[in-house]
This record gives C-alpha cells, sequence and structure tokens, in this order.
C-alpha cells in the first residue's frame, strides 16, 4: 500500500516529461522592446506558465518564493496532466510550458506557432536523468539481453527516445528494440518491478524510487553524450503582442533562483518535495538538480530530436530547427 501511495505522487513528477531566451531576429526591435508597440507600453509585464508537478520548474517556484519576479505578474499554473497543459497552451490559457521538444514540435504542426525558449534541464548530461530499469528477479545484466525483449515505454516521448539512443549505444539494432506501450508510469514501474514487462524506460524520480526499492538500473543519460532537454515554450502570438517585457523579466528571475540553487541545493530540498510532490520514499535522498542559465537549445540538442520523430513516424512531415530563432518549421 505504501509502495503504491509513492507511485502514485509520483505521476506528475516523473511526467515528463524528463527544458524563453532572446528571440533575436523574430522582429525589428531588440527583445524586451515589443512591448513599446502598438501602445503595449501601457500593458503589465504579466506571464501565465504551464507545468506539471516536476522538478524542472524549481527555479521558478524559488523565484516566487523569493520575490525576484519584481514588477512582472507571474502565475505559475499546475496540471496534472501533459495532455491538460498543452491543451491549455494551445488555447492561449498560459503563455509558456515547460515541456519537451517532442511536444512543442506537436504544438508547431497543429497550427499553434511556437519558440523554443530556454532549457530548463539538460544543459549538460549530469541534468534530468533517464534511463532503463530492470527487477533483479529478471536475471538481465546489460541493455544487449533486451534486444528482442519488451521494454516498457510510451511513444513519442522523452523516455522513448532515451531508450533509443542507449539501446543504440549498446549495439542494439533498430529493428530489435520492442516496444511495449504502457502510458501511465507507474503502471510501467510496476510491471518492471512486478516482472510483467523486462525492463522499463523511466525518468529520473522513478528510477530513484526503483534504486531505493532494489531495482537494478542497466543504463542512463548521466554519462556521455547529452540526449535530453527540457525546455520551455513559448506562444509567439504573446511574444509578439507584448509579452516581450514579461519574459525578460522571468528570464532575470530564473537565472538569479538557478545561481541560488547551484550555491545551496539542499536550501530547496523542502521547495522541491513539496511542488514536485516526492514522496517519502525518497524525499531525503533524491538529487536536487542544478539549473542552467536561461540559453535557448542549440541545433544540437533538438534536431536530432525532430529528425528521430520523423523516422518513427511520429509526424508526417520532416521539420527543421532555427536556432538563431528558436522556432521550428516544416521542411
Amino acid at each position: 500500500m505504501k509502495m503504491k501511495k509513492a507511485l502514485a505522487s509520483l505521476v506528475c513528477a516523473a511526467m515528463l516529461a524528463c527544458g524563453l531566451f532572446v528571440f533575436a531576429g523574430c522582429s525589428n526591435t531588440e527583445p524586451g522592446q515589443a512591448s513599446q508597440d502598438d501602445g503595449a507600453q501601457s500593458r503589465p509585464m504579466a506571464m501565465r506558465i504551464g507545468t506539471m508537478q516536476t522538478e524542472d520548474s524549481l527555479p521558478f517556484w524559488v523565484a516566487e518564493q523569493n520575490g525576484s519576479y519584481g514588477d512582472a505578474q507571474v502565475e505559475i499554473v499546475t496540471f496534472q496532466s501533459a495532455q491538460e497543459l498543452l491543451t491549455a497552451f494551445a488555447a492561449g490559457e498560459i503563455d509558456a510550458a515547460m515541456t519537451d521538444v517532442q511536444q512543442a514540435a506537436a504544438l508547431q504542426l497543429s497550427g499553434t506557432d511556437v519558440r523554443l525558449g530556454w532549457v530548463t534541464l539538460g544543459a549538460d548530461a549530469s541534468q534530468g536523468r533517464f534511463g532503463i530499469m530492470t527487477s533483479p528477479e529478471s536475471g538481465i545484466e546489460s541493455l544487449s539481453e533486451l534486444a528482442g525483449v519488451g521494454i516498457g515505454v510510451g511513444s513519442n516521448t522523452v523516455p522513448e527516445y532515451v531508450m533509443d539512443k542507449l539501446m543504440e549505444a549498446a549495439g542494439v539494432s533498430a529493428d530489435q528494440v520492442v516496444v511495449e506501450e504502457i502510458k501511465k508510469m507507474p503502471v510501467r514501474y510496476e510491471s518492471m518491478a512486478n516482472n510483467q514487462v523486462a525492463a522499463a524506460a523511466l525518468p529520473a524520480s522513478l528510477l530513484a524510487l526503483g534504486e531505493a526499492s532494489g531495482m537494478v538500473l542497466l543504463a542512463d543519460d548521466t554519462q556521455g553524450e547529452n540526449i535530453s532537454q527540457s525546455v520551455l515554450v513559448v506562444r509567439d502570438a504573446w511574444l509578439q503582442d507584448g509579452g516581450a517585457s514579461a519574459f525578460d523579466a522571468v528570464r532575470s528571475a530564473w537565472n538569479d533562483a538557478a545561481s541560488a540553487i547551484g550555491a545551496d541545493p539542499e536550501a530547496y530540498r523542502a521547495l522541491l518535495v513539496e511542488k514536485a510532490n516526492l514522496p517519502a520514499p525518497v524525499a531525503d535522498t533524491y538529487p536536487v538538480s542544478t539549473y542552467p542559465q536561461a540559453e535557448m537549445p542549440t541545433e544540437e540538442m533538438v534536431q536530432p530530436v525532430l529528425d528521430w520523430m520523423f523516422e518513427k513516424g511520429y509526424i508526417a512531415q520532416a521539420m527543421t530547427y532555427d536556432a538563431n530563432e528558436g522556432t521550428l518549421a516544416a521542411s
């Protein structure tokens, strides 16, 4: 029963999954000056940011706690599912969303123009862990032993992307990677722990729970190539309609909060446990991540994900990323 409660409380923390900057080139004015056009200078600086209960957003909560937003009216809106978050974004109910490249691409292709802002986790391989885990009863000791064996994962997600890259690095060909579709992460974890699937692709919080419970980590993406990023995505219409001043204020607050967390991570553990809804089994041991300063995702971070989505058939058109403007477009 305790384990099931712990799993239930990890739903939002584990979804990603598994991340706004100066959009130079998006207009003829410098970032921060857009609010002076069309009478926008009279508008209050306001920004609504949507997120799941996940560690990616800790600097936003720290900035809120520390009063770092200044004159900007910033609202952090928490959603219980990724679908609710993306629906609100597309409807204009929020101005920005904490999400990933896959979801940003889906939004762009559905008709909602987006700009990728800054990387929230994943500026380097140590941030934003994803990996593949098995139970001790499975007898599996390496990724190569998973060739042709079902792995629990959700399609078109960061965990699946990381899984494919880890399996490729282990020398397992793509046609030998067998997907067992399990969307709900607690169910995926339980299926792995109960040996209903041989292994599962999981985010950091469930990997931590597994390690605390005796599960076996086969591989994660904290070593070697930097694979996964979480990103803040902004609605282009909002930015063009006077959102730049609020954007500048939030970017500055993020940088201050990221520096504060890096200087004393343990000072913000209680806030992380509360806001990311971490359960008791890992509350005292879950590592408080470092967070990057606000920098736009690079082409090396984004384009491989877009190419992977097209190759897998998750998008009907190939897409390209303009790292100068933070835009996605069908090619």
